[in-house]
């Protein structure tokens, strides 16, 4: 399955089944996380079977069920747009967990920021984190703004790697849906900016990864 489909079938999913992630995969999750941390600078951690990160009013009220994985997105607090960086590579191992038929959530403020067992230094924070499993459902697909909205390029005269890149950036998960971006085609560069808001500079991040994985064109 191309990366194109893949991110066509990742939509979040928050009830996930009571069954163990199998070992291949933990092992095939715990390398790419050793990847993306040694490419970024990021200090990326694959918590299993930990049931009290998401043992909170707010996720119970978000409705998690059997949340007890997730991937926490940890790094330097001087980092230069550390949020950016974390919303990058935490959606390239979002991608690759879908690949390997495991469904994922992003979490900001749902879960226990004091009960998440990932280690950090005094100089390090917890971002967010990203629950994962086998999901009851495979969830459903957002709502999205019209192309307008997003960009300064028509549907006419796109070309078709940027028709590509926008669609996947447009499937890109975004805090509270809100879609707080907008992509500009100047030439041959594109230039992806994010408004201001809560977290708009992780879902700028993802949308990055998105656009870039599927067009095979660089962003700035």
């Amino acid at each position: 399955m191309d990366v194109k489909e893949v991110i066509k079938r990742r939509h979040s999913v928050r009830q996930y089944k009571d069954v163990p992630v199998a070992d291949d995969i933990r092992a095939k999750l715990g390398e790419l996380a050793k990847q993306c941390s040694e490419e970024s600078g990021l200090n990326i951690q694959v918590i299993y079977d930990d049931p009290e990160c998401f043992d909170t009013f707010l996720a119970r009220y978000g409705k998690f069920k059997n949340a007890v994985n997730y991937i926490a997105l940890v790094g330097d607090k001087k980092m230069e747009n550390l949020d950016e960086v974390c919303g990058y590579y935490g959606e390239k191992m979002v991608i690759a967990a879908q690949e390997m038929g495991l469904n994922t959530c992003w979490v900001a403020g749902s879960y226990g920021k004091g009960k998440c067992k990932a280690e950090k230094s005094k100089n390090e924070k917890i971002v967010c984190v990203i629950a994962f499993g086998y999901g009851e459902t495979e969830g459903v697909k957002h709502k999205s703004k019209k192309v307008n909205k997003l960009c300064n390029v028509t549907e006419e005269e796109m070309p078709n790697w940027f028709k590509n890149g926008l669609v996947a950036a447009m499937m890109a998960p975004t805090a509270l849906n809100q879609q707080k971006f907008f992509v500009t085609l100047d030439g041959e560069d594109v230039i992806i900016t994010a408004q201001k808001g809560a977290y708009t500079k992780v879902d700028l991040g993802i949308v990055k990864y998105n656009f870039e994985a599927v067009s095979g064109k660089k962003c700035k």
